[in-house]
């Protein structure tokens, strides 16, 4: 039976077919455990192929302590808070946009450019890091202060303050390019 420090390498290497034969093997129980979380089959289907695709793109880097099979998991878990979290944020604002719409002044173009920015928001969000991306997320739409995100993170504000230096720089860039 091969190790999992000897598939991690083997995979790291650039052996496809180590990395296939992990994916085939994973797929489908990772898929129903991320589908307990999200409750979305597809959902949960993108997020373990999204997983797998960043392993294989930054698997000269990959770097596993535990058992291969408990990282997998551990990464889908934290992929699917992730997802839960992003879309809780994008149905408040559809639920604000909602009720903004029904009683102001906006034009048609208003709304149009509200709905742009909102899905730039979206997808730069999407493109954080995991972790960058949900300590921006507390910080910006649930108004958490840098020390309750700290706190409720086990991580030290330093480390808040640099994710969200990292983000703000990724939303600076990303709209400046407009």
């Amino acid at each position: 039976m091969i190790r999992d420090s000897e598939i991690t390498g083997r995979i790291r290497q650039g052996d496809e077919r180590e990395f296939e034969s992990l994916f085939r093997s994973s797929y489908v129980s990772l898929v129903r455990y991320a589908k307990t979380l999200v409750k979305d089959h597809d959902a949960a289907e993108e997020i373990v192929q999204d997983l797998f695709f960043r392993i294989w793109k930054e698997r000269e880097k990959l770097q596993i302590e535990s058992s291969l099979n408990g990282y997998l998991y551990r990464a889908v878990h934290n992929r699917c808070l992730h997802y839960i979290s992003h879309n809780k944020v994008v149905e408040k604002y559809a639920r604000e946009m909602a009720f903004n719409e029904t009683g102001s002044n906006e034009t048609p173009t208003d709304i149009l450019n509200y709905r742009d920015l909102q899905a730039k928001i979206a997808g730069i969000i999407e493109r954080l890091p995991e972790k960058c991306g949900k300590i921006f997320c507390m910080s910006r739409f649930e108004g958490l202060k840098y020390s309750e995100i700290a706190q409720k993170l086990a991580i030290s504000i330093k480390t808040v303050e640099a994710n969200m230096g990292r983000a703000l720089k990724e939303f600076r860039k990303a709209l400046a390019e407009q």
